[in-house]
């Protein structure tokens, strides 16, 4: 009974400790709530002076140039009064003389002298200033154009208050677009709001249909400062089915509530490179692969150290006795045998069993020889692409002399155009189509017409160069366009056969 109530009373102090620390925790984080109020009460009481500081300082400067625009038409019309006032001043001066000269004329006895005298006066009229000088003021003395009437300025300096929080954006699906590995995402704010300074775009990528999980591998990643509301996404991977997106409006002061999330499809051709597939003279990196002399010397003689057979000074285990029969080599993880002898031949590890579908390859200028195409599973170890109806490519040789064809089933066609040193390659398979293009200009370079009979797999091969392969890509708009056009059927596998 004692230990029974001891062991309560332990459980009684643990609830009691870990409560305490609770509460510990709670009273740390209202002690620095108050801090926080205060500091920031005290920041935002700086930031209203200093706003309305710039106010009054942008009233006092209109109101400075307003009087100076006061005195300005002032001073203006003073000097056109006052010059008006003193040239009617002295034409006045110049006919009050000329009137007592005419009423001294008449006044004169000397009847001799007075046809002259007449004539004088008579003349002086015709020039005096008063009969040149306009009785029409120059400008007018009403100043109402100067009037100004503040109400509503008034109005809405009373109608001034703190910023309100912005709104949560509305993303509009119908107008967002995803093409050419771009993303045109178009958004609208439910109410006008004409404080908002910016807007904030997150994106993530996902596997995951449907409305955003709260968890995901994949981080937000952020773009500020949108000033539109609309934005494009460009130069997009598309190694994930579907993206997220959200947006939040931001005033000066605060940022609002993200919209609602959204998830739209990013459909792309995505592949890895199938190491296990490739000749042992190619070292596969990823989406990398470049040609290496001794790479199947090295991987024999790492695999014999491996099985402890590692003598390589005897010459039975000597790398100078070449490759070991193809028969004996071993079995690829991908349930095939790795590709030998003079077939330096890797495929990608994603089947094409229907649809369009788009990768891009960049080569070594000075690789000698390397080809892009598509292949059956069914390619022989011993094969090369476009030697067998199993494969089609396009292969450029630059060793003695440089060629650039499209090869199928041991057959070749010189091909009339530059070679680019990065190849797409669009392959419909349901309309047999595999068109071949410069990657950066999107030039149509050949298309073979067929009609594939089993799955395809992408395939490459590189002899004494390297090459690095794009996929995550969409099938371009400019693509699309040529082969909707017919562009794509201008050259066929039938000039090979």
């Amino acid at each position: 009974m004692l230990l029974w109530g001891q062991e309560a009373l332990r459980k009684i102090i643990t609830t009691l400790a870990v409560k305490n620390e609770e509460i510990q925790s709670f009273i740390y984080s209202l002690k620095q709530m108050l801090l926080n109020v205060e500091a920031n009460s005290a920041k935002v009481q700086e930031d209203l002076e200093a706003e309305f500081q710039s106010l009054f300082s942008l009233l006092e400067e209109l109101k400075e140039g307003m009087l100076m625009k006061i005195k300005q038409d002032r001073a203006s019309r003073t000097y056109e009064l006052q010059n008006q006032l003193a040239a009617c001043t002295r034409a006045l001066e110049s006919s009050e003389e000329l009137l007592e000269t005419a009423n001294q004329t008449l006044l004169a006895t000397d009847s001799k002298d007075f046809p002259q005298a007449a004539k004088q006066i008579k003349d002086g009229v015709t020039m005096a200033p008063a009969f040149r000088l306009s009785l029409k003021a120059k400008v007018s003395d009403n100043m109402s154009h100067l009037m100004v009437d503040f109400a509503q300025e008034r109005r809405m300096l009373q109608a001034l208050t703190f910023l309100p929080v912005p709104s949560a954006p509305v993303i509009d699906l119908t107008e967002s677009l995803v093409a050419d590995n771009c993303v045109t995402l178009v958004w609208r704010m439910p109410d006008e709001d004409n404080k908002i300074d910016h807007f904030v775009l997150e994106y993530r990528r996902t596997n995951f249909e449907g409305p955003p999980r709260l968890k995901e591998d994949q981080p937000w990643m952020v773009i500020e400062g949108i000033r539109q509301t609309e934005y494009t996404l460009t130069g997009l991977k598309f190694d994930m089915k579907y993206m997220n997106f959200r947006v939040k409006a931001c005033n000066k002061a605060v940022s609002g509530e993200f919209s609602e999330p959204v998830t739209l499809e990013t459909p792309a051709f995505m592949f890895r490179l199938d190491a296990s597939t490739s000749h042992q003279n190619l070292r596969v990196d990823d989406l990398s692969v470049e040609w290496d002399a001794m790479g199947g010397k090295v991987q024999d003689i790492k695999a014999r150290e491996k099985d402890g057979k590692g003598r390589t000074a005897s010459p039975v285990n000597s790398p100078a006795r070449g490759t070991p029969s193809p028969k004996r080599m071993p079995s690829g993880r991908g349930g095939r045998d790795r590709f030998t002898a003079e077939s330096y031949t890797v495929l990608g590890d994603t089947l094409i069993d229907g649809g369009e579908h788009y990768w891009e390859v960049r080569y070594e200028p000075d690789s000698k020889a390397f080809g892009v195409g598509v292949a059956y599973r069914s390619l022989g170890r011993f094969e090369q692409l476009g030697k067998t109806a199993a494969s089609w490519c396009l292969h450029v040789n630059n060793w003695l002399q440089v060629s650039f064809t499209a090869k199928h089933a041991n057959k070749a066609k010189m091909l009339d155009a530059p070679v680019p040193d990065c190849l797409g390659v669009h392959c419909d398979f349901h309309q047999g189509l595999l068109s071949f293009y410069n990657g950066r200009t999107k030039q149509l370079l050949h298309t073979f017409k067929a009609k594939f009979t089993q799955p395809l797999l992408p395939a490459f091969t590189v002899w004494c160069g390297s090459f690095h392969v794009t996929t995550g890509l969409q099938v371009p708009s400019s693509v699309r366009c040529l082969q909707k056009r017919g562009s794509a059927t201008s050259s066929s596998n039938t000039s090979l056969t």
